[in-house]
């Protein structure tokens, strides 16, 4: 196929038109990035937020100026276990859910012999056992319908198995989505449920001061970061294709990064 055609087949990827989408952390970053994205293929988007009323209503006004339908709520996320069944079981008020997004993955940066046992229980819960609860609540649902697609975001350089200085217990919630992740691949194989772990690398939002970007340029390739626009672009982009050939992949979205 020549350079033209193959821009023509990529003109005519399917969209997302008539799916309802659950974004999880989607009012800020990649989360945010991946709403707007999933809005301008079509898709009806749901989206979670924090604690931010203002944050939480531009996000739907800009998927609404879009053309877009949206619809959000604001809840935010803590470590009980006994707020995430809640929060799982609440879900069903907002009706159907043919793709769900989770991009919310609270971080904390600290030594091994550093990090506490209530940074352990908050980490796993929410980086882990959270998406993990969401997926088996929807998957159900999808497989009945014979449609889903599931997008979980991992962590810089979490897409195998590496020695982690100073974030082990977030990298290790991280590296345990892959698991789930090709658990839901095969189980959703036969009825077009597919899944993937997109793994970013160095990425510029709106949480980084210019000392941040400065230090992370530094490493980056060709001392350049990505957009979150750019990121929520190449994940959704795998899992709008029907079907879906990366469904089960660990996808390391970081150009190389050598850390």
């Amino acid at each position: 196929m020549d350079r033209e055609q193959s821009q023509a087949e990529h003109a005519k990827s399917p969209g997302l038109e008539g799916r309802r989408a659950l974004v999880i952390g989607g009012t800020g970053g990649i989360g945010r990035a991946a709403a707007l994205e999933l809005g301008a293929r079509g898709a009806f988007v749901i989206v979670h937020g924090g604690a931010s009323c203002e944050r939480l209503d531009s996000t739907l006004a800009a998927l609404k100026s879009s053309g877009a339908g949206a619809d959000g709520f604001l809840l935010k996320l803590e470590s009980a276990a006994g707020n995430v069944s809640r929060f799982v079981d609440g879900l069903s008020a907002f009706g159907r859910v043919d793709i769900l997004v989770v991009a919310f993955g609270p971080f904390t940066r600290s030594s091994l012999s550093g990090t506490k046992a209530a940074d352990w229980e908050r980490l796993a819960l929410l980086d882990l056992a959270l998406p993990g609860a969401l997926c088996s609540a929807l998957l159900p649902g999808m497989l009945e319908r014979g449609w889903g697609r599931i997008l979980l975001f991992g962590g810089t350089r979490t897409d195998t198995i590496r020695p982690c200085a100073t974030n082990a217990a977030y990298a290790s919630a991280k590296a345990g989505l892959a698991i789930l992740v090709k658990s839901l691949a095969a189980e959703g194989a036969a009825r077009n449920v597919s899944s993937v772990l997109a793994c970013p690398g160095l990425v510029d939002t709106e949480y980084l001061d210019d000392g941040d970007r400065a230090s992370l340029r530094a490493k980056a390739p060709a001392g350049r970061l990505f957009s979150a626009a750019e990121i929520a672009a190449a994940a959704i982009g795998l899992l709008a294709l029907d079907p879906c050939p990366a469904s089960g992949a660990i996808v390391s979205l970081d150009g190389g990064l050598a850390w």
